[in-house]
């Protein structure tokens, strides 16, 4: 799980970037390709290594860590 202040991975900084896409679902090798800043990439490589999805989320937003535990869709998954 990764909170943030946005809620989820988009194609473009959306506080800079209004018109930035948000992305429902992407692969490892989609965030690579398309070189989308999601965290640290050490940490992004040792969860794709050991097959980890990562769920970025807003962390500001009331209850969605309860929704992202209970299995909602909240956010944007990488698998």
């Amino acid at each position: 799980l990764k909170g943030t202040r946005v809620d989820g991975i988009y194609s473009a900084d959306p506080e800079k970037h209004p018109d930035a896409t948000r992305f429902d679902k992407l692969s490892f090798n989609e965030v690579i390709s398309q070189e989308l800043k999601v965290m640290d990439m050490t940490a992004f490589t040792l969860c794709q290594e050991n097959n980890l999805p990562i769920i970025v989320f807003n962390m500001n937003q009331r209850s969605n860590l309860l929704n992202v535990v209970s299995g909602k869709a909240v956010g944007t998954l990488v698998s």
